[in-house]
């Protein structure tokens, strides 16, 4: 009995670690987002180039994340989640450097940005690793029963991370470096929980049937939706084509709602600084407060009432629609903190129905040997969607603030008139017509 007790508390210890690596990277990238449109104000950097800044790191990671899921039966899990915190963390604090270095004006503020994305590119490359490694860690250890729920909350991880790094973000301004703070701050974090994993994490070899699966970038608004869950456990047995009838109604939907939410996410910073007013400091804080309330409200749903309603999948979108429609248009249109913190939050909201439906639908549309398959797709396009999403938003936030926000909320429109048309309204998982 002790031995059951003792391997009981080392699983336990096991999975809580490998939380709080999920959890950190997760943090430590929408914190840095979160700062990052008033530190390039300081620093007098386009609007544009923050973005682009991100939309870099986003397009590796799509590249990046199928390549370590695939290569995960040649290395052991433990080396493949450290070496993926290891990226994390060197690149964090490469940032964090850099950044000062333009703050103390050591180096040219297009020099620090140049660099800045250099950093950025390390943690696309490496730091989409830990996810799939994490996972199959998760799965070796757990039984069937067992798998899913602990996946499940192992990927819930990145969702509480998009709340805790934009509000920690604003405590983590230091003296002297200022805003390059929360960077240098996660890069300690980082390497911290590098330290743990390497030491308390059990070693292993590369197994022949690992467990895991390519994840979402980590990014304000990128809830976790269950998609990554089902591509580790599911069957790949069947391969199914991206415009096959039967899931490309869900992935064109995915598509733009992944693309509204991103180009709203990623300008909503800016906006508060030029809508607000005040200190960049201020401006700073009021971001963080904006982004965890919207954070914060997706989860509510995500983690709320979404089981509370049992909604089917086509219902989901629908109503995010329009709420997120509303919210978006409503953000446009917010001249206070408060008015923007609620339409934001609304729009979140919206997003934190969609996104799950999205997910259930596609799912639900083909049979169970088709769902490994599938469940790929999504996480592809909600990664796809964090790539173009910033730069398109915050560019056409540079020609009219609103102009992101208007624009989202009439694709998000045209988005209802055609998911009302086309999606299947029916809870069938065989593949079938829909009976209309």
């Amino acid at each position: 009995m002790s031995i059951l007790n003792a391997e009981e508390r080392a699983r336990r210890r096991d999975f809580g670690l490998l939380f709080l690596v999920m959890l950190t990277i997760a943090a430590g990238n929408t914190a840095m987002q979160s700062v990052l449109p008033a530190l390039g104000r300081s620093l007098k950097v386009p609007d544009s180039a923050v973005a682009a800044a991100f939309s870099v790191s986003a397009a590796i990671w799509v590249v990046a994340a199928p390549f370590w899921a695939k290569r995960l039966d040649q290395h052991g899990q433990r080396k493949m989640v450290v070496t993926g915190l290891v990226g994390f963390t060197v690149s964090t604090l490469l940032c964090g450097l850099f950044l000062a270095a333009g703050i103390l004006g050591w180096i040219a503020p297009a020099l620090t940005f140049v660099a800045f994305v250099g950093g950025r590119m390390i943690y696309g490359a490496f730091g989409a690793a830990t996810p799939p490694a994490a996972q199959a860690m998760v799965a070796a250890r757990t039984s069937r029963d067992e798998r899913t729920k602990a996946l499940t909350m192992l990927a819930s991880a990145f969702g509480l991370g998009t709340i805790l790094g934009p509000a920690l973000g604003p405590y983590f301004l230091l003296p002297v470096v200022g805003m390059a703070g929360p960077a240098l701050v996660f890069a300690l974090i980082g390497l911290i929980v590098v330290i743990a994993a390497w030491r308390l994490l059990p070693d292993d070899s590369p197994s022949a049937h690992p467990h895991g699966a390519a994840a979402s970038y980590p990014s304000i608004g990128g809830q976790s939706t269950g998609a990554t869950v089902t591509a580790a456990i599911a069957s790949h047995s069947v391969e199914v084509r991206m415009r096959d009838p039967r899931i490309w109604p869900w992935m064109l939907s995915g598509l733009v709602m992944g693309h509204a939410q991103a180009m709203t996410g990623q300008a909503i910073g800016f906006l508060v600084i030029d809508r607000v007013g005040g200190s960049l400091d201020a401006a700073l804080q009021a971001t963080g407060i904006v982004l965890m309330m919207g954070a914060g409200a997706a989860l509510l749903v995500q983690w709320g009432l979404i089981p509370m309603l049992g909604l089917r999948p086509r219902a989901l979108v629908l109503i995010g629609l329009v709420l997120s429609a509303i919210g978006c248009a409503l953000t446009g249109l917010a001249t206070d903190l408060y008015g923007i913190a609620t339409a934001f939050a609304l729009s979140s909201l919206g997003f934190g129905f969609t996104r799950p439906g999205f997910t259930a639908g596609s799912s639900l549309a083909v049979g169970a040997k088709a769902q490994g398959s599938v469940a790929g797709k999504v996480t592809a396009i909600n990664g796809a969607a964090f790539v173009l999403g910033p730069s398109i938003g915050v560019g056409m936030y540079e020609l009219w603030r609103p102009l992101p926000y208007f624009t989202a909320a009439a694709a998000l429109v045209a988005l209802f008139a055609y998911a009302w048309v086309t999606l299947d309204p029916s809870d069938r998982a065989d593949g079938a017509s829909p009976a209309r």
